[in-house]
């Protein structure tokens, strides 16, 4: 074997410390090829890494710019909006039409939380713009660029959650919202799937600083839920829910202890809940059918307050019922204004004015209105029937993540009212 002209065996003719002597040139030789070698990677994950927070700038700055345009253009018109109901205020006796000065006060506050809502986008566009700057200046922490992009992160959920407001401009979109979610027919498996949907939208109002309030739930002997209702009391809660209402179906064996059946339905139903004014509805006693529901025997388990009041309006055919509150006359109160609110969303849906000329023929089953498919096997997607939309993260969505979801119903609901 010769290295660098060195014979090396058992009849090497050349000294031991000749042989030292070139091993020790070949270890320099070695060590500065492993440091330049090792210099390239160094580059090379440099350049990654000046790639990633080349993206990460950009992806902020468009948040930035997006924000400013939208404070600039949006901000003094609502401010201007603001200063004029202050000023009705100051010019109209509040006392003399009690209805008239509940709806001005009402628009005023309204108008406030758009104003400070616009200050917070203004105010969260300036820090970024700012930790960028610091990061900027301080290149080697690159820790700064990722706290501007989360801040930026949090900022485009603040823009989205404002664009998506100003969308909501049907009667009842302020409000907020009753869900009732019921398991369909056939075991225990549509069961499970409904305690699931019903774990979804209370993740989904979780990230988004909200609490659902489960005031109804009814369990199951197999596990799961038979049915639950669970309110969202905050401002447009309905109009981001609207798009919910229909029939949930899981196709697929869903893999995690919990599911395993081909099909399972669940029907999910959304009204509003009048969060500063009761339901502007007169409804006839002679229409009504009240009753109470005892709970006994295994009942006891899922009714632990007062009995379950269940009231049915006789024309429609519509019953709901109320279970949560302390008392009887509690319940009763709630589940009225339930019903108000269901004829009020189904007298506007069909055009007409008087609860009265609703046809009973004409009201759709939710149970005949599929919403939504949420596909777990062959392949993993959700598929929204309604807007054709389809999303591949079939987990992330049932982990309360349906803001692409909201946003497509919206946006169809805007364009139906525009044509």
């Amino acid at each position: 074997m010769v290295v660098k002209g060195i014979t090396v065996g058992r009849t090497a003719a050349i000294p031991y410390r000749l042989n030292l002597g070139a091993l020790r040139r070949i270890q320099s030789q070695a060590f500065s090829s492993t440091i330049r070698a090792s210099q390239s990677m160094e580059d090379m994950e440099k350049g990654y890494k000046e790639l990633g927070l080349f993206s990460l700038r950009k992806k902020i700055e468009d948040v930035v710019h997006r924000a400013e345009t939208l404070a600039s253009t949006s901000l003094e018109s609502e401010e201007a909006r603001q200063i004029k109901q202050e000023h009705m205020i100051r010019e109209y006796n509040l006392w003399d039409d009690l209805p008239k000065s509940n709806e001005i006060l009402f628009e005023l506050a309204d108008s406030t939380k758009v104003v400070d809502s616009l200050k917070d986008i203004q105010y969260k566009a300036e820090e970024v713009k700012l930790i960028t700057q610091l990061a900027e200046m301080d290149a080697i922490n690159h820790w700064l660029f990722k706290q501007a992009y989360n801040t930026s992160v949090d900022l485009s959920k603040l823009l989205d959650l404002y664009e998506m407001s100003k969308l909501l401009g049907g009667p009842y979109d302020m409000q907020g919202a009753c869900v009732t979610i019921q398991a369909g027919p056939k075991g225990v498996y549509p069961e499970i799937w409904a305690e699931r949907l019903l774990r979804m939208y209370i993740q989904w109002a979780k990230k988004h600083g909200h609490k659902g309030r489960v005031l109804e739930r009814y369990p199951a002997k197999g596990g799961g839920i038979k049915s639950a209702i669970v309110e969202f009391e905050y401002e447009y809660a309905y109009g981001y829910l609207y798009g919910e209402r229909g029939i949930h179906r899981m196709v697929g064996n869903f893999h995690d202890g919990s599911l395993l059946h081909e099909t399972s339905l669940a029907r999910v139903d959304v009204i509003p809940i009048f969060l500063h004014t009761t339901p502007d509805l007169e409804v006839d006693d002679e229409d009504l059918l009240i009753s109470s529901l005892s709970c006994s025997g295994e009942e006891k388990l899922i009714c632990q307050t007062e009995p379950v009041v269940s009231i049915q309006h006789i024309p429609t055919g519509i019953r709901v019922q109320s279970s949560g509150e302390r008392s009887h006359f509690a319940n009763k109160i709630k589940a009225l204004n339930r019903l108000k609110a269901k004829l009020l969303v189904i007298a506007m849906e069909k055009g007409v004015h008087n609860v009265k000329n609703i046809n009973k023929a004409s009201i759709d089953s939710l149970w005949h209105q599929e919403a939504r498919r949420y596909v777990y096997q062959p392949y993993k997607l959700v598929q929204d029937v309604k807007t054709g939309i389809q999303l591949p993260n079939l987990i992330s969505v049932l982990d309360g993540n349906i803001e692409a979801l909201i946003g497509a119903h919206i946006s169809i609901r805007q364009e139906n009212e525009m044509n």
